[in-house]
């Protein structure tokens, strides 16, 4: 009890200060942040892994789930550690939560 008690105040304690330095949530935690262009282009960034890679679909797991991209000529491109891009026509995005987002506070 005394140790799970430790870990609740320093996850407090973790929060305050990110909040008071401004630093946003998907740095701290690895919560994916997903920047969309139009239909064309789209930037994930910290992603864990690609899943699957079709012309026509791409899967990419990150911390909280998995994104599935839907459409046709569908390239990756610039795949750093942290970032992907992903280019071609894109006509559905679909995000399958496998865990909640406060789950994450907890790692």
């Amino acid at each position: 009890m005394k140790n799970r008690k430790k870990a609740i105040n320093k996850k407090i304690k973790y929060n305050k200060l990110d909040r008071i330095l401004e630093i946003p949530k998907e740095v701290c935690i690895d919560m994916p942040k997903i920047t969309i262009t139009g239909f064309d282009e789209m930037i994930i960034e910290n992603f864990k892994g690609i899943l699957e890679y079709e012309e026509f679909f791409i899967k990419i797991k990150t911390q909280i789930g998995t994104i599935n991209i839907n459409g046709y000529n569908l390239n990756l491109e610039n795949i750093t550690d942290d970032d992907i891009k992903v280019s071609g026509k894109i006509e559905c995005l679909d995000i399958e939560r496998t865990i909640d987002e406060g789950e994450c506070y907890a790692n």
